[in-house]
């Protein structure tokens, strides 16, 4: 007897989080998943600087760790200091983009953190720890797309429902434990 009340709470919380994510996809205003919290009056592709993916990631081969610094030790994959980027960008005028790069030398100047809008975001009940991901192998094109052919990334069409990322621990073996995402 006692082990069937053991589990009523557990039984509890898998309905409520199924019923969550059933009503998150139905309502897609109850959630923000272009997360363009920070700067709600600017659409998600819309960025202070238009930071070209494609020529950083593609063309020159930097790797995305560089500048998401954190993605394989936090939950976060963590964005550049502007410092960071004047590293390179203090000797590199840019020619293709100067105007971006004055904007980037201005943020500098002012010592302003650039205030991006936030493309990639789960539901608040989710937890995606980046490093775990990196640290199994699972490359960030799988979830973010081939940034390194994308000017100005936007999110791409992957669904971040909990049924896509299911489907992918499914395929690569990986723990269906639901404290694993959610806690």
């Amino acid at each position: 007897m006692k082990k069937q009340c053991s589990l009523l709470p557990i039984a509890a919380l898998v309905i409520f989080a199924y019923a969550s994510s059933l009503l998150a996809q139905e309502n897609p205003s109850s959630q923000d998943p272009t997360g363009t919290e920070a700067n709600a009056d600017v659409g998600p592709s819309e960025q202070p600087i238009a930071f070209p993916h494609n020529i950083h990631a593609g063309d020159n081969q930097i790797d995305c760790q560089y500048c998401h610094f954190s993605a394989e030790r936090s939950m976060r994959a963590g964005i550049p200091p502007v410092a960071t980027c004047m590293g390179c960008h203090a000797l590199v005028a840019g020619s293709q983009n100067p105007e971006e790069i004055a904007l980037l030398r201005g943020y500098f100047e002012r010592q302003e953190a650039i205030p991006w809008n936030r493309i990639y975001k789960v539901a608040d009940h989710v937890q995606f720890p980046h490093m775990r991901h990196i640290s199994a192998g699972v490359e960030c094109a799988n979830c973010h797309g081939n940034v390194q052919e994308i000017e100005i990334i936007q999110q791409v069409s992957q669904p971040l429902t909990m049924g896509w990322c299911v489907g992918c621990h499914i395929e690569r073996g990986a723990s269906r434990d639901c404290t694993v995402c959610h806690y």
